[in-house]
């Protein structure tokens, strides 16, 4: 038997590979199926099956073309009603993969559908729980993204949630290994691990969802603190219950290379969005006007996510060269298939051209501090409310860039606007967006708070250490 978890670190998203006497799973494949398919042949073994774990809203799955191309049967958990061909499995129903055993267990709570799948060893004996968004290393899934279509309320949810932990998770065996779906740094959960498996009885002592907590004190804990879903959540769920274009039709559509003048004449007909995934610092030296920054090194996924509300928004890539094609898969794991081309050369080609371009003002710290100090700015924190709680410049405003299209026109476009975030990445892709809405005067601090604080010699407040201040 082969278990091999593969996880993608920008999406923080485990998929995982079971393989056993030339038969193969796939649980909660990415949307590109190639590497799945190329692991197996070159192991001589074929997918049997692909199980959903439910249906994901924070990444849009390959199950529906991984079948098509293997013949392999998909398998969703009971109550489960998705529009394509799928067995829905029942409570405890068990599955031959060669010589081992995978048994759903039906855990509803983070959705109605949601199902962790027991792996029995060649002995019978229980080895692993691929627990899906039920139970993660450190923390449990949130119940807020599936209780309208559930006609619950998120607290009845997260009751459900409670029972199942109960009844088919807790009373496994101590040394089965837990296999979440996520680690830290996903929204489908408050406060996940780095870790990303563990074994239940590490669980058992560490994660609160599994301690002899009462059911109500769980749902209070569970449904305190849920910041809003980023809004692609509902669109991607949708998207995993209906089935997709295949993902060679979006590098089809997406992979057109343009020269500068193609690429300035296809944003003028169709109204594209440019997207530039360069890293910051190359961003704020020069960029096409009114381009977007989302960097391909930061948490680009969930940031396009995030950010760009229309899944069917025709977007043209500024990237840098060799990685065009990364940028559309990535794109396309969260939905976003109506790529319509890329800058051939990057931003070279634009600057050769010599065409109109924009740049985005820095300033270091310690002279931001001077600055401070000697007149009074406008400073705004975009990190998240949890980071500007922990500590901040005093004095200093925190308005999150999950939120920018509530809160930019909150500000005046006359003013100039000194912008932070931890390190540079946020605080570049809020003064990108700033400056594509008409807030011409933004001035980028470099090295975000951690500069700040260390550089600027303004006064901190860290309420993370209540004996510490700066």
């Amino acid at each position: 038997m082969k278990v091999e978890q593969l996880y993608t670190g920008c999406l923080a998203e485990a998929a995982y590979y079971i393989e056993s006497n030339g038969e193969v799973a796939i649980i909660d494949p990415l949307r590109e199926t190639a590497p799945y398919i190329k692991k197996a042949e070159a192991a001589g073994a074929r997918i049997k099956y692909v199980f959903e774990t439910h249906f994901h809203a924070d990444f849009v799955s390959g199950h529906v073309d991984l079948a098509k191309r293997t013949g392999a049967t998909i398998v969703y958990g009971p109550t489960a009603s998705p529009s394509f061909d799928a067995y829905i499995a029942k409570d405890g129903e068990e599955f031959r993969l060669g010589n081992i055993t995978i048994k759903a267990l039906h855990t509803p709570g983070h959705t109605p559908e949601s199902t962790c799948y027991l792996c029995l060893d060649e002995n019978g004996e229980q080895y692993c729980v691929f627990t899906g968004d039920t139970l993660f290393i450190g923390d449990v899934g949130r119940p807020d993204l599936a209780q309208k279509s559930a006609n619950k309320t998120e607290e009845e949810m997260a009751g459900d949630l409670y029972d199942s932990l109960r009844t088919k998770i807790i009373p496994l065996n101590d040394n089965v290994l837990v296999y979440p779906a996520h680690g830290a740094g996903s929204a489908c959960g408050k406060n996940m691990s780095k870790e990303t498996f563990d074994t239940l009885a590490n669980q058992k002592k560490s994660n609160y969802a599994l301690s002899n907590i009462s059911k109500e004190a769980f749902v209070k804990e569970l449904t305190t603190g849920i910041l809003p879903p980023p809004q692609y959540f509902s669109k991607n769920a949708q998207m995993n219950k209906e089935g997709i274009d295949s993902i060679d039709a979006v590098f089809e559509r997406g992979l057109h290379a343009l020269d500068a003048e193609q690429f300035e004449q296809a944003a003028n007909e169709t109204g594209a969005l440019i997207l530039d995934v360069r890293s910051a610092e190359e961003f704020a030296k020069g960029f096409i006007p009114n381009a977007i920054f989302i960097g391909l090194d930061g948490q680009f996924a969930p940031w396009v996510g995030a950010l760009i509300t229309d899944l069917h928004q025709p977007i043209l890539l500024v990237t840098p060269e060799g990685r065009e094609e990364e940028t559309v898969k990535r794109l396309a794991r969260v939905g976003y298939d109506y790529t319509i081309g890329y800058l051939k050369g990057g931003f070279a080609t634009w600057l050769a051209s010599r065409k109109e371009a924009d740049k985005v003002d820095e300033v270091e710290a310690q002279k931001f501090g001077a600055l401070a100090k000697e007149s009074e700015l406008n400073v705004i924190d975009v990190r998240k409310p949890g980071e500007y709680e922990a500590e901040h410049v005093e004095g200093v405003g925190n308005k999150p860039l999950d939120f920018i299209n509530d809160w930019m026109g909150d500000i005046n476009k006359n003013n100039r606007y000194y912008l932070h975030c931890a390190g540079g990445y946020r605080s570049m892709i809020t003064a990108s967006i700033l400056k594509a809405r008409g807030f011409d005067d933004v001035v980028n601090i470099k090295g975000g708070y951690s500069a700040i604080k260390n550089e600027s010699g303004l006064k901190t407040t860290d309420f993370s250490c209540p004996s510490k201040r700066n």
